[in-house]
């Protein structure tokens, strides 16, 4: 891209950011070689949308002013996007709902087969939340090291294989202990530990502009209905917004408990999510 074009989709990524905390945080650490970000054209070649297409995992982000005009029911240019998408390896499509769903539409008419589909609320907060409740006295909390890696990794794996790989998909231990290693290398998680034994995590996922994108919380099933997923999202997420920073997440619209957990915590639903899987 352009320079020019640089500067303008950060501002339109900034001034959208609540929406786009994944996309926002994907563009910023994009890498040139791997990475691409196509922007869509309307009259007067003006910018109206774009798409990040980042490790196979395709995001469209609609400027708003596009979005009140045209009802995100079309995008322009959308010839060139099937042709573009044709040549790229799609993994997955993730992003605001009704703007995937004009994605699935163009990727069907080019013969993309879905393999799975699962909808999420999108919840936001940005205040100081006051933890409440109870948790086993003896659990603690705490950021783990690299020290730590072959205690958490099977919680990490765990945590992929029952939420995040969809139908069919081979799971890579390998690719798994990477996942979590480079986490705990950046600080992004935080682990509740109960009787010595590491029984829970929660990472950061993303880090945009103003907010970070928390995720990966797995409690394991053996210490479930004890209090600990509240205790250990609860401190974690209070010490991020601590920090000045808004905090985001997607929880599955049919997790009953996870949407009621987060809601207790202050959480606000502001969109619907969708992520599809190719």
């Amino acid at each position: 891209m352009k320079s020019r074009d640089i500067t303008y989709v950060e501002d339109l990524l900034f001034n959208a950011e609540d929406d786009y905390v994944g996309a926002c945080g994907r563009f910023l650490e994009r890498v040139e070689s791997r990475d691409t970000v196509w922007l869509l054209c309307g009259k007067k070649d003006e910018i109206s949308a774009l798409v990040i297409n980042s490790k196979s995992t395709v995001i469209p982000v609609f400027c708003r002013k596009f979005c009140n005009t045209h009802g995100n029911k079309e995008v322009p240019d959308i010839k060139k996007l099937a042709g573009l998408l044709k040549k790229k390896r799609i993994y997955s499509l993730q992003g605001i709902k009704n703007e995937v769903i004009i994605l699935e539409d163009i990727l069907r008419q080019i013969g993309a087969k879905v393999s799975d589909t699962i909808d999420y609320d999108l919840m936001t907060i940005d205040k100081q939340l006051v933890f409440k409740g109870s948790s086993p006295g003896n659990l603690t909390l705490c950021v783990p090291q690299m020290t730590d890696l072959d205690a958490l990794a099977p919680l990490q794996a765990a945590y992929e294989q029952e939420e995040v790989l969809p139908k069919g998909s081979a799971f890579s231990p390998a690719a798994s202990r990477v996942n979590i290693a480079n986490l705990i290398a950046k600080g992004y998680v935080f682990a509740a530990r109960l009787d010595g034994r590491f029984v829970g995590k929660i990472n950061i996922s993303a880090v945009s502009f103003t907010r970070y994108q928390v995720g990966g919380v797995y409690v394991h099933p053996d210490y479930r209905g004890m209090g600990i997923a509240r205790a250990m999202a609860g401190e974690f997420i209070a010490l991020l917004v601590g920090k000045g920073r808004g905090v985001t997440l997607f929880v599955k619209k049919n997790n009953a408990a996870a949407c009621r957990l987060y809601a207790g915590l202050g959480f606000i639903t502001r969109n619907d999510y969708r992520i599809t899987y190719y």
